[in-house]
């Protein structure tokens, strides 16, 4: 059972990136995926989360209306587009999976994101 991020990097402010949370050994279909983000110095925040069944999203308030979370089941992966990204957004992203938004049965090990110029 594995959760692995990728799509994190260095980018500008203002400029867009997409995560993948993609799973192997086991069916994300029935699982909401959430994506955590930890800075340095400051606690792990939710930022995004996607149910199994009916794929209702959920945002947090200082991400909304900039990220949008997706999954393609046939491809066993969910995926966290960011636009017009702030530098407060730097952090370590992580995806887990769990049979409700927010908790985490399954980490993946993380992907550094960077807004800088």
């Amino acid at each position: 059972v594995r959760l692995v991020e990728s799509g994190g990097g260095l980018v500008q402010p203002g400029g867009p990136l997409r995560l993948s949370c993609a799973a192997s050994g086991f069916t994300l279909d029935y699982y909401a995926i959430s994506w955590f983000r930890q800075a340095p110095g400051k606690e792990r925040e939710g930022v995004s989360c996607i149910i199994g069944i009916g794929g209702s999203a959920y945002y947090a308030d200082s991400v909304k209306g900039r990220f949008t979370i997706s999954r393609d089941n046939a491809k066993n992966t969910v995926y966290l587009q960011m636009n017009s990204l702030e530098s407060e957004d730097t952090a370590v992203y992580y995806c887990a999976a769990a049979e409700r938004c927010w908790d985490h049965d399954y980490w993946g090990q993380g992907t550094q994101v960077t807004v800088s110029s």
